[in-house]
């Protein structure tokens, strides 16, 4: 008889063998964002985007793009270990 198997381990399983895990777990990062950054950095960026495996970030406010560009790391990896991949390799800061 087979042990049940909790929905937890279930998603996991299917998210590891989902043919388009990558673009999946993009979205769950563009999902992400604000809960990580904060409501006060989040109202400031416009448009959040991957090109490739780099995630561009638009903030017009030159206070906050410095704020961002000086934490991008810190928010990287956060996002990255949310996902438990490296789907992103650098965060570009645009005004």
């Amino acid at each position: 008889m087979r042990q049940p198997v909790s929905l937890a381990d279930s998603l996991k399983k299917f998210i590891e063998k989902y043919p388009h895990r990558r673009q999946l777990k993009r979205g769950m990062i563009m999902s992400l964002w604000g809960p990580i950054v904060g409501s006060a950095i989040a109202t400031q960026c416009r448009d959040l985007h991957f090109e490739g495996s780099r995630l561009v970030v638009h903030v017009a406010n030159p206070g906050w793009r410095q704020e961002l560009h000086m934490q991008r790391y810190t928010i990287m990896r956060e996002l990255n270990n949310e996902v438990k991949e490296d789907i992103i390799s650098e965060i570009i800061v645009k005004a």
